[in-house]
């Protein structure tokens, strides 16, 4: 199962379109999978988001943590690419983005850029089909 496929059945029908499009923006705007982990580190969330990319339980976060890490600006450039509040956009990512980390990096460690790229860019093929 692709990567695309395992991000794919996580999501609902009806979302899963609008998610996965977030998803590729959030990679895109952050320097794929590896700059947003480091964004979270940086944020003071390194326990949490060490716990997504390991082997072991995802460890949750807040929508709170979301907004303070990514910022309000970012939040809302989302939440207008879905069409949604930006205070649900920050609970949506929160309830997916540690599962989406942790399908990304199923090694427990986080891939070259080359392969990140390359996810980017076949989530990013997805929307751009006819």
């Amino acid at each position: 199962m692709s990567i695309l496929d395992q991000l794919g059945s996580l999501l609902g029908n009806s979302e899963q379109g609008g998610l996965l499009q977030a998803a590729n923006t959030l990679l895109n705007d952050n320097g794929g999978v590896a700059g947003l982990v480091e964004k979270f580190q940086n944020g003071g969330l390194g326990e949490i988001v060490s716990s997504w990319v390991g082997t072991g339980a995802n460890l949750s976060i807040t929508p709170e943590q979301i907004q303070s890490v990514l910022g309000n600006e970012q939040i809302a450039g989302l939440a207008e690419k879905l069409g949604i509040d930006p205070a649900v956009a920050s609970q949506q990512i929160a309830e997916h983005l540690p599962t989406m980390i942790d399908k990304l990096t199923p090694n427990g460690q986080v891939e070259g850029d080359n392969l990140l790229a390359q996810g980017a860019s076949l989530l990013g093929g997805l929307f751009n089909r006819g």
